[in-house]
């Protein structure tokens, strides 16, 4: 009787997390593409996270994201002698219900080694418990033949890195070289690594960032400090499983993360201007103009180093706009400006060229 009514009570919760509001989140766009807003990192009972796995649906659904992937350990599963150890039961029990709220459930699972090589999150996999190998070389290549996408963990964990700077061991580059390592996460939980921005880019890797939640994600990511959980833009051809990946693996992401998006310049110049727009002048009295600059996304545009005749900074604040003053000599010059929290490399940001609308 106590099994059957724990029992009840878990699904019970696991049904009430789909109750909530969702969440619209006004996030930028790449033209010609769908940003998909995935976290490809996440725990569940089955390793060693709190929640049941509908849960993860459940939060995911109400923060308005469109994908997630839950990734329990393999070597790791500190509950086995409570919980019977299915490599794949989370992503059993969760399908029906993500498939129910229109979610995207990529099946996956981190592979749990110390540094090097690390942990390592396998995506898109078919079976997980295939993957429960002695020789890493061997999950990896196993996991391959499955089709997955291989992301690098927290690269800068101060378990494994006491410094915290991630490095590129001899173990990665022989991954690279052999075409097993297709993505770095740039943020993980409450942290992000810098220099993930060029080792992603020097070996044409994807910039990803997600929560590894372990815990409940609200509890976790609580306002006013954090407004959004961490995410990976995915700008996919059309909002499918199939066309999620072709995306990842031809490296079509961005990482949005507090007030900051982190994406290479091909990607963020153009998600910048896909939400911000300059209005024409509507007032000119011959040695200055008026105009409104306007930001459609949920992310606060931080512009700054403007030139003189302009406003040093600008904070264009999300879903609103700014009134700026500027020289007249702006009505055929372009205003530049560096979007500070905009990351393009480990020491770089975007730089754009605000130019008011003619009439």
């Amino acid at each position: 009787m106590k099994t059957k009514t724990l029992l009840i009570t878990i699904l019970f919760l696991a049904t009430l997390t789909l109750t909530a509001q969702r969440r619209i989140l006004n996030t930028p766009e790449l033209p010609g593409y769908v940003t998909l807003k995935c976290d490809f990192h996440s725990h569940t009972v089955f390793s060693d996270g709190l929640v049941w796995p509908t849960q993860r649906i459940g939060e995911v659904w109400r923060d308005g994201l469109d994908v997630i992937a839950i990734t329990d350990h393999i070597e790791y599963q500190p509950r086995k002698q409570y919980i019977p150890v299915d490599h794949n039961a989370a992503w059993k029990i969760a399908k029906s219900t993500a498939d129910n709220y229109n979610i995207i459930l990529v099946h996956g699972t981190e592979i749990t080694r110390s540094m090097p090589p690390g942990h390592l999150n396998a995506l898109f996999i078919t079976d997980a418990d295939s993957l429960n190998k002695p020789e890493f070389m061997d999950v990896i290549a196993a996991a391959v033949r499955q089709g997955a996408f291989i992301q690098w963990n927290h690269p800068g964990w101060k378990s494994q890195e006491p410094d915290g700077i991630p490095k590129m061991y001899p173990v990665h580059k022989e991954l690279i070289a052999k075409g097993w390592l297709h993505g770095i996460e740039y943020y993980n939980d409450v942290e992000f690594y810098p220099l993930v921005m060029d080792m992603c880019h020097d070996n044409k890797l994807a910039l990803m960032g997600n929560s590894d939640i372990h815990g409940v994600i609200s509890e976790e990511f609580m306002e006013p400090e954090y407004t959004h959980r961490p995410m990976t833009f995915v700008f996919a051809k059309e909002r499918t499983l199939e066309s999620l990946k072709e995306a990842m693996f031809a490296r079509r992401t961005a990482v949005w993360y507090g007030n900051s998006l982190a994406a290479f310049e091909e990607y963020a110049a153009p998600l910048f201007w896909s939400v911000v727009s300059a209005g024409a002048p509507f007032k000119d009295d011959g040695k200055a103009i008026w105009f409104e600059l306007s930001n459609s996304s949920d992310m606060t545009m931080d512009l700054t180093g403007g030139p003189e005749g302009a406003p040093s900074t600008l904070k264009v604040p999300a879903n609103g706009m700014v009134v700026v003053k500027a020289d007249r000599k702006y009505l055929t010059e372009p205003i530049p400006y560096s979007v500070s929290n905009i990351i393009t490399g480990s020491t770089s940001v975007l730089k754009v060229e605000i130019r008011p609308a003619k009439k």
